[in-house]
């Protein structure tokens, strides 16, 4: 199939650092061309695939001093995607809802993922309005405040196995990975690990929005024993970083769509301790790759107990989950659906009126 991939322009495809929808956005295109399918990225030009690449801004624009708006460079990107539309068998869109107007009225059928939450109530009218769009979620909570959009599938996110090894003996620490944000609850996790005596490494994104938050709640906390805060951490350090802790700590505070560290750190063995919420119960099996919570006095005893679950187990339950292999060919199967319905109703007669 010749499939367009069009990714957000905030991070590169990969991301340089933290960046969840790119990263997927990379590891979902690479699979394709590996599966051997005829992919066009359309993404910031500093990024790196084996697809064929399609620049829609120099670089990545949270890294661009330059950029002051980029919705100008999003709405040049789409018109570009759709001004060769008969390039491609089908456009997977990753923009959330900016094109809509043009996938409506496209002789090319269209994919959308949904990335980010969806209880938003500015959201409702315009899903009602777009009622025939063909959305994905990449969690089935993801979908609930707007149940009656055009869902297709859930197709849960995946990460190439290769990337990540099992490290089998217990960590040492507990490990946050994220951003500093209100909804995250660093703070969460750092009092998780004071109560249960030992160290923690954060390694989180300060975004320019949450930088008051990050000065007023979150620094006053890092002066404390055994709390290490290395930043926003590189991908090739990612690895070490979660296959050496204890457990990764993911106390948040709203509705999460997916999650993305949490398999991150199941791919190296390493329990997950997540609070109830969004995706979680679909990501983690309570007992077998880490625990769900709803408090932190629960949370500290899942801490107490994480040592006890079979890394070797939790690998496994990734292999089995949420590789980039299987989340490719989910995609490829749904991606054939939607060109055979296309097709089939291109070949129907005009109703008479």
């Amino acid at each position: 199939m010749r499939i367009a991939q069009v990714s957000p322009l905030y991070e590169s495809v990969p991301p340089r650092r933290y960046g969840g929808t790119e990263r997927v956005v990379s590891y979902l295109t690479e699979e394709l061309v590996a599966q051997g399918h005829d992919v066009t990225l359309f993404a910031s030009g500093d990024s790196r695939t084996s697809a064929r690449l399609v620049p829609a801004a120099p670089r990545a624009l949270r890294l661009d001093s330059r950029c002051r708006d980029p919705l100008p460079y999003h709405l040049l990107m789409i018109e570009a995607v759709f001004a060769q539309q008969e390039r491609f068998d089908l456009i997977h869109l990753h923009c959330d809802y900016l094109h809509f107007p043009l996938s409506r009225r496209s002789r090319t059928p269209t994919l959308t993922t949904l990335h980010g939450r969806l209880d938003l109530p500015d959201l409702a009218p315009l899903y009602r309005e777009y009622a025939d769009m063909p959305l994905v979620s990449i969690s089935d909570a993801q979908r609930e405040p707007i149940p009656r959009a055009n869902w297709r599938r859930t197709i849960h996110h995946g990460i190439p196995a290769g990337i990540a090894r099992l490290y089998p003996d217990r960590g040492q620490y507990l490990a946050f990975v994220g951003r500093v944000s209100p909804e995250k609850r660093v703070d969460r996790a750092i009092e998780i690990a004071h109560r249960a005596g030992l160290p923690i490494k954060i390694a989180a994104k300060v975004d320019a929005a949450d930088r008051e938050y990050f000065e007023d709640v979150v620094r006053p906390l890092l002066s404390g024993p055994g709390i290490e805060f290395i930043g926003e951490i590189a991908e090739e350090d990612k690895d070490a970083f979660l296959g050496h802790a204890l457990a990764l700590l993911f106390p948040i505070d709203w509705p999460e769509p997916f999650g993305l560290v949490m398999i991150e750190a199941m791919a190296r063995g390493t329990p997950v301790i997540a609070f109830a919420g969004g995706s979680v119960r679909e990501v983690v099996e309570n007992g077998l790759t880490g625990y769900v919570v709803s408090e932190i006095p629960e949370a500290v005893r899942a801490v107490e107990r994480a040592s006890s679950l079979d890394r070797a187990a939790i690998r496994g339950e990734f292999e089995r989950r949420f590789t980039a292999d299987r989340m490719a060919r989910d995609y490829a199967g749904l991606y054939a659906r939607q060109i055979e319905e296309r097709a089939r109703k291109a070949c129907e007669p005009a109703s008479m009126t």
